[in-house]
């Protein structure tokens, strides 16, 4: 699944052919996503001219004067640029095709989980993007904040930090690495870390996200950037994906676990 670096690298690679273009219509061939694709995106975007682009979590925002395309890119949705008049293949369910250009903008999306939202109010008070947490990045994501709301919460520290109301955008791949790097181990409860450990843990959240932005996410599977390139942190992955074989650190076996359905791999030596 796309995940907070590859939703940026995704809105780094087409914010530069996008910003200032004006759309001249909207081909939508499959409607059906995570939720349905309303009527009102082919007949109110058409002509708008792009202002600015920006990012919520995993939510993209595509910014006119009229109204915000938000987008979700779902388990395995990509949005990425293709010469005009290229004939869409099975999976490609949307075209942005600008007048004064000879490329589009495709939304191809597998399983069909992503999402393709117009609305013309302040996309901050949307349904899907008020009640998130402080963006990882940003000063607002600090060992104060955190320390607050892990006071007296009794669930692991990787289920707490994966809750998009407490931070936003923070997956599960990012979060086993952050864990392993910050020496946590990801079954601990998040009441019971103490302050200075979760600033350790704050500093690494930052770092490892900062890392994968930088190398263009992470590609297991579906995921390519706006360029259509895929991302090369997965050379990075110090645990994840790697159960079973020598830790980096101390060449220990790594454990793997499930936690909320998902799969969770660490070192029992090197997290405590």
């Amino acid at each position: 699944m796309p995940e907070l670096p590859e939703v940026e690298t995704t809105l780094r690679g087409i914010e530069p052919k996008l910003v200032g273009r004006s759309l001249a219509r909207v081909d939508i061939r499959q409607p059906k996503l995570r939720w349905l694709i309303t009527p009102e995106l082919s007949s109110e975007m058409p002509g708008e001219e792009i202002t600015h682009l920006s990012r919520c979590g995993k939510y993209i925002g595509i910014h006119t004067s009229k109204g915000t395309l938000i987008v979700h890119l779902g388990m395995s949705g990509s949005l990425y640029f293709v010469p005009a008049e290229t004939p869409p293949l099975f999976h490609d369910h949307v075209d942005f095709c600008f007048a004064d250009d000879d490329v589009w903008l495709r939304y191809t999306d597998p399983r069909r989980f992503g999402a393709i939202l117009w609305t013309t109010e302040d996309w901050n008070e949307h349904e899907l993007i008020r009640h998130l947490g402080p963006e990882p990045l940003s000063d607002l994501f600090n060992v104060d904040m955190l320390y607050a709301r892990a006071k007296g919460r009794k669930v692991p520290i990787k289920t707490f930090i994966m809750d998009s109301k407490v931070v936003v955008g923070v997956g599960n791949i990012y979060a086993n690495e952050a864990l392993f790097k910050a020496g946590i181990r990801p079954d601990r409860l998040a009441g019971k870390i103490s302050k200075v450990r979760l600033a350790r843990l704050v500093e690494c959240i930052k770092e490892v996200l900062a890392a994968a932005i930088k190398q263009g996410g992470t590609t297991l599977k579906d995921f390519v950037g706006g360029d259509g390139k895929p991302g090369y942190f997965k050379q990075e992955l110090a645990v994840y994906g790697r159960a079973g074989k020598a830790c980096i650190v101390c060449s220990a076996p790594l454990k793997e676990i499930r936690q909320a359905q998902r799969s969770t791999v660490f070192c029992t030596n090197c997290q405590s």
